[in-house]
Parts: C-alpha cells; structure tokens; sequence
C-alpha cells in the first residue's frame, strides 16, 4: 500500500485546488452582481430613496468589505468570520431604513439581492449552519422593514417570501456544492493516487520477481556448471581457478538468498554474508561499519555488493571490508593482498551507472602488493 501521507497530500492537493476555484466563483459572482446590477439601480433611482446618501455609501462600504475578503480568500488567509457578518448584518438593516417604502422591493434596495453573497465569502471554510443563520437574520431584518413599513397586504407578503427564497437558495446551494465538490475531489484523487500506486507497486514486484528469477537462473547455472565439471571429474578440486570458481559461485548464491532477507539493514546483511562466507572458507577479513545505510533499492544495493563479493570470493590472506555511510552516500571499500593472475572483476578503471536510484560509481586499483575495490552510491 502506498504511504498514507502521500495519499492524503495528493487528496489535500486537489481538494485545495478545487476550494480555490471555487473561491475565486464566489467573490466574482459578489462583486460583479454588486457592481453591474445593484450600483446602476442605485444610481437611476437616487432620487425616489428615502436617503441616497447612506445606500451609496454602504454600496461603497460593502464594495470594499467585498475585496478585501475576496482578496484574502484568494491568499487562503483566513478572515474575521463573525465580526464581518456583524458589520454586513447593521449594514443591511441600514440600507432597508434608507431606501423607503417605495423603494423596498426594488433593485435599487441592492441588499436583496447582494448581501447573501457577501455573507458566503464571510463564512466561507465553514459550516453551512452559520451562512442560514445569517440569512434568516437577513429575512427578519427585511421582514421587520416590510411590516415597518405597512406592506402588510397578501401580495406583499407573498413576494417577500419570494425575495427571501430567491436570493437566499442560490448562495446556500453555491456554498455547500464547493464544499462537497471539493470533498469529493480529494477523495477521488486519494483513490486514484492509491489506485496507481498500489499498481506501480505490484509492476515493480513482478519486475524484481522476473529479475530475481533470471539472476538465480545464472548464478545456479554457474554454480552448477562447477558441481557437474567436479562430478563428471572434468574438473581438479585442487585446482586453484577450479577452487575461485567454485567459491565466486558460492558467494553469489550466498548474496542473492541474503537479498530477499526482510532485515533493518538489508546492505549490511548482504555484505556480512559475503564476509560469513569468506570466513568460512578460512579468509581473515575485518568488517568495519559506520553510519547506518539508508533504504536503498535492490538494484542499487547490488551494484554496491556485487563487485566487492566478486573480488572478496578471489581474495587470499587477509581481507578488509569498510562501509561508510550517511543519509545521501553510501561508500563500500575492500583490501586484500594483490596476487598474480587476472582480475576477476573486470577491467581495471571507473565505471558509473545513473540509474535505479541515484549514481553509483566504482573505482579499483592494483599496485602488485594489494588490491583495492571501491563503490560509491549518491543520491
């Protein structure tokens, strides 16, 4: 299964991204409905309201209190959720005592039609209880101006009820669709981010599987190629290239079975294997270790180990194994005494492979007293 931080960042990632979209909606929908519908209503019947002066400037006062919020939404700042709603709250009763009666259910009395917008920005990010608490507020305030103001009639009542729904339902469905749609795409994308993961996971499984298969199939048909030549006596045990051989195959047999061990060090545990084997074959070797390995993939882990149990399965005398590591390097050395013969671990020079993981790179050495042997992995 893939990590429960990455699943819940991607989820995160995405239930943002469709957060911000939303936000940016919602404070267009406020300041353009605020601008092109409730000023030009304003402007053209500035003289029918009762006090023009105070819708103007709380036209302008909402206007500002609109950006700002907007503004801040769109940094995913947060705002002073209650303290603006109680600001907008005196805001609409003032707008509904200055547009006057025969104002009162007319676009120049902008508040119906505006304010709830204004509200969602306020609240936004919150529960959708607090956004119908402050329209109902909203509806009271207005209700109270309708009876304030004698429109008492069935008609008049009856669009009330209307104004109330309408520009009401519109905002409370805007603010809980974003809230859901957000949901839902970041729970959409933790399963599709679990869904290819887990995928990628079993892909790189059957990969390793195949790739461990072929390699047991070499190493066991170098092993038995050795087995059948000493059998069939094609093949002298005191043979000294015999006796490399047949401990070359050993070593690697030993390193691919120690590869697949679920161990805290799983390098460490290959190497000390290697240097087990050697030991049991009657080879003095000393295994230094310092700092711990970090996790390194199986492909990286053999282009470290390999080499040196090339090398440490044709050692004689003594040998020296050192590994050095950190969080971003990993250094494996071998010593052991230079002896005639050909080098069983290819030719001599640097060699470097970019890929599985980070840089590995091996150097090796030979003066004709002793040989050394050298793999470094960076990230």
């Amino acid at each position: 299964m893939p990590p429960p931080t990455a699943v819940g960042q991607v989820a995160a990632a995405v239930g943002q991204a469709s957060d911000r979209g939303a936000r940016v909606a919602a404070t267009a929908i406020a300041l353009a409905w605020h601008s092109a519908i409730g000023l030009p209503a304003v402007l053209a019947n500035r003289s029918e309201l009762s006090n023009s002066g105070v819708v103007l400037a709380a036209w302008a006062l909402v206007a500002v209190i609109g950006i700002l919020a907007g503004a801040r939404l769109l940094r995913n700042a947060p705002l002073p959720a209650w303290p603006l709603a109680g600001l907008l709250l005196a805001v609409d009763a003032m707008v509904f005592a200055a547009a006057g009666e025969r104002q009162l259910f007319t676009t120049a009395n902008w508040v119906w039609g505006t304010l709830g917008w204004f509200f969602v920005l306020a609240l936004w990010g919150r529960r959708v209880v607090g956004l119908i608490a402050l329209l109902a507020a909203h509806s009271l305030i207005a209700l109270a101006a309708v009876v304030g103001y004698g429109a008492t009639a069935p008609a008049d009542l009856a669009r009330f009820v209307m104004y109330v729904y309408g520009t009401s339902s519109l905002p409370i469905a805007a603010f809980a669709g974003s809230a859901v749609i957000a949901a839902l795409a970041g729970e959409r994308a933790a399963i599709a981010a679990a869904t290819h993961a887990m995928a990628a996971e079993r892909d790189a499984a059957e990969r390793a599987r195949r790739d461990r298969r072929e390699r047991l199939a070499l190493v066991g048909g170098a092993a038995g190629a050795v087995l059948a030549e000493l059998a069939d006596g094609r093949a002298d045990p005191a043979d000294p290239l015999v006796q490399r051989r047949a401990a070359l195959a050993a070593a690697r047999l030993r390193r691919l079975i120690a590869e697949s061990d679920d161990v805290p060090d799983p390098l460490l545990h290959e190497l000390r294997a290697a240097a087990d084997l050697a030991e049991r074959n009657g080879l003095p070797i000393d295994l230094v270790i310092i700092g711990t390995p970090p996790p390194l993939p199986v492909q990286v882990r053999r282009r470290l180990a390999d080499p040196l149990t090339t090398t440490l399965a044709d050692a004689r005398e003594w040998a020296r194994l050192t590994v050095v590591s950190g969080p971003d390097e990993v250094v494996v050395s071998l010593v052991t005494p230079d002896r005639d013969g050909p080098d069983t671990t290819g030719p001599p020079g640097d060699w470097a492979d970019d890929s599985h993981g980070g840089r590995v790179d091996r150097l090796y050495e030979r003066d004709g007293e002793i040989r050394w042997m050298q793999t470094r992995w960076r990230r």
